[in-house]
């Protein structure tokens, strides 16, 4: 259990952006990672009009916009007539992982459309508006890969019609029908937020920060809200067809097979940063596409001449080595940092020939850090880097690391 958090939750929103260096910060929460063809249009123009021209990828398969301006009322009315915002008040509590090559390739259950289901019960009830922002649900089809990001409610299929509720990575004994899975992660969350008033002082964030959650929680749905779990989700080989992206899965690497899953097509942005002009090559290559955690894009369906397209825009397979390297924000988006890193990464990126998985961060907060094992590179007052606890004065260090 972390210690009680003694502030506000202050996560991101439309309606509620962060003010940094480089103006405003929005996140467009995008349950289960999909967003449409005319999405992707809408997002491309304001990105360029309105804000720094990119749309950035976060870990949690949301979107970010950096350079707004909070007095411009247009970017919020282009969300809201696209149906990126159908909710001001459970905006920033739409955060909801569904594995994204459901239905397309591997996994044990589809899982496809749950994630809309849930959007729409989670904002059908009042009072899960009292939900943190960082506060994170997934639907699992069986692989194991969302939920190896430890939501704080997920439900992971253990078979082709049943699954099992796990509460801050952790196996309940509550389990249900696929069918049922919104509605049990609807009624999970409910009984967080009662047992997050229980706590002295708690104020707590996330699953994991309350004693004993799992266990309470599944005690509190045993009966009509849920059954016995069909079998422990663990029994069938955690890891074994792994998420995107993620370089690793526990110390395994990722198979070769990641990059191919018949007819779907995954790509990737360098630094997780898609411009305008790429999200229009998306838009144009699909009818939707699904944003992961892992900084990738899955198109289910690509359309004729889509690879070619895509990589024409400038985005990336996941295997490319580019994508081992992941940074923060870094200046000037952000005051705390003592480095342009996003500028010395791509200086790194055309002249190096082979890199270690890394993360480039500005400051000490090390900002959107991977969950998978990577060198530690932080950027010192005087200008320098460490790269875990050796000293170098640039990034070149990282090609012969």
């Amino acid at each position: 259990m972390s210690s009680p958090r003694t502030r506000a939750d202050a996560c991101p929103g439309v309606l509620a952006p962060h003010d940094a260096a480089d103006g405003a910060l929005a996140r467009v929460r995008l349950p289960g990672g999909v967003v449409t063809a005319a999405q992707l249009r809408v997002l491309a123009g304001s990105a360029e009009e309105l804000g720094d021209g990119a749309v950035h990828l976060t870990s949690r398969g949301n979107l970010q916009l950096r350079g707004l301006s909070r007095e411009d009322p247009r970017f919020e009315q282009r969300l809201r007539s696209a149906g990126l915002l159908p909710s001001s008040t459970h905006e920033r509590v739409r955060n909801v992982l569904a594995s994204p090559l459901s239905g397309v390739d591997g996994g044990l259950a589809d899982v496809r459309g749950l994630a809309r289901e849930l959007d729409a019960r989670l904002c059908a009830v009042p009072a899960l508006a009292g939900l943190p922002g960082r506060f994170l649900f997934a639907l699992d089809d069986g692989r194991g890969d969302v939920a190896a990001e430890r939501p704080d409610l997920c439900w992971r299929a253990t078979g082709p019609d049943q699954g099992v509720l796990l509460v801050a990575g952790e196996p309940t004994t509550v389990g249900c029908p696929v069918a049922e899975a919104p509605a049990l992660l609807v009624a999970a969350a409910e009984v967080f937020l009662t047992l997050r008033t229980q706590e002295p002082g708690c104020g707590a964030w996330r699953a994991s920060e309350i004693p004993d959650a799992p266990a309470r929680i599944a005690r509190a749905l045993a009966g009509p809200a849920g059954g016995p779990a069909a079998a422990d989700p663990r029994a069938d080989g955690d890891g074994d067809d792994p998420h995107l992206g993620s370089g690793t899965v526990g110390n395994r690497p990722l198979p070769s097979s990641t990059v191919d899953h018949g007819p779907a097509l995954v790509v990737a942005p360098v630094l997780g940063e898609v411009s305008a002009a790429q999200l229009r090559a998306l838009a144009a290559s699909a009818t939707e596409v699904i944003v992961t955690p892992w900084r990738t894009v899955v198109l289910a369906d690509p359309g004729p001449g889509a690879a070619e397209r895509l990589h024409a825009a400038g985005l990336r397979t996941p295997d490319d080595p580019a994508l081992r390297i992941s940074a923060c924000a870094g200046r000037p988006g952000c005051a705390k940092s003592h480095a342009d890193v996003r500028g010395d990464v791509r200086d790194l990126l055309a002249a190096a020939t082979d890199l270690p998985r890394a993360h480039v961060v500005g400051c000490e907060r090390r900002c959107g850090a991977p969950h998978g094992p990577h060198l530690d590179v932080v950027a010192q007052p005087d200008g320098t880097y460490r790269i875990d606890d050796l000293r170098v004065p640039d990034l070149s260090a990282l090609d012969r690391t």
